[in-house]
């Protein structure tokens, strides 16, 4: 008695394990991609307000503490604290009693040898961020970096100004950019260059951030285009046919 021949396995029919194991893992990369984003930013707000709290909290009197009379840690109260403690410096820092004492303070602080240097380094920048908007990060660009033929994402920052405007070449309007750094944006670096040398992109800073934070996998909307203007980033997730 001859045995019927075995047919084999069909190529275009995976197993139904396999496509079980396949639907459950896309499953779980789809809910990664929305929770993680919810769970990280939760996680930096309390984080960040706990460090805040951390540190305001040891100067407030007891007696305005909520934990003194309610006999619980209320995470966020010394952030209230500093937002109305700085809201109190800056109403009478624009009074005329208030800008004579930052003057003494300022005139004490000028004689210490370390500290002034510090103190002023700090001011600049707080004031170029927070006072001069129009130095602030307002386009994001493409330059030719580290060679030619090879183009990075970076932020526009201001004219150059001052010695380096002046001892550089006249080569036209010389741009300050920043170049960031990947996944960490904050660090990078600072870059002198003609503004013809650069391409000017239409997406916002904060879309060319997540350009750079998620290394090219999070594409803006092509801001170029009437049709894409409503549309949201791409998330690049690399599943196949």
């Amino acid at each position: 008695m001859t045995r019927p021949p075995i047919l084999p396995p069909n190529p275009n029919e995976p197993p139904r394990r396999r496509r079980l194991i396949g639907i459950l893992r896309n499953n779980f990369i789809a809910g990664v991609v929305v929770i993680a984003p919810i769970g990280l930013t939760v996680w930096l707000i309390w984080a960040v307000v706990g460090w805040i709290d951390g540190w305001v909290l040891p100067f407030v009197p007891d007696r305005f503490n909520p934990e003194q009379y309610i006999g619980i840690n209320l995470r966020g109260v010394g952030v209230i604290f500093f937002i109305l403690f700085t809201f109190l410096v800056g109403a009478l820092a624009k009074g005329f009693v208030g800008r004579s004492l930052l003057r003494i303070g300022e005139s004490l602080v000028a004689r210490m040898p370390v500290v002034r240097s510090v103190y002023s380094g700090l001011k600049q920048i707080a004031e170029t961020v927070f006072a001069q908007t129009e130095t602030s990060f307002d386009q994001a660009c493409l330059i030719e970096y580290p060679r030619k033929g090879l183009w990075a994402l970076a932020f526009i920052s201001t004219t150059a100004k001052g010695e380096v405007a002046r001892k550089l070449p006249p080569d036209g309007d010389i741009v300050t950019v920043f170049l960031p750094t990947t996944p960490n944006p904050t660090s990078g670096f600072l870059l002198f260059l003609p503004r013809s040398d650069m391409i000017v992109l239409d997406m916002t800073v904060e879309d060319a951030a997540k350009l750079v934070i998620s290394a090219g996998l999070v594409t803006p909307a092509d801001r170029g285009r009437p049709e894409d203007l409503g549309e949201q980033p791409t998330l690049l997730t690399g599943t196949g046919r």
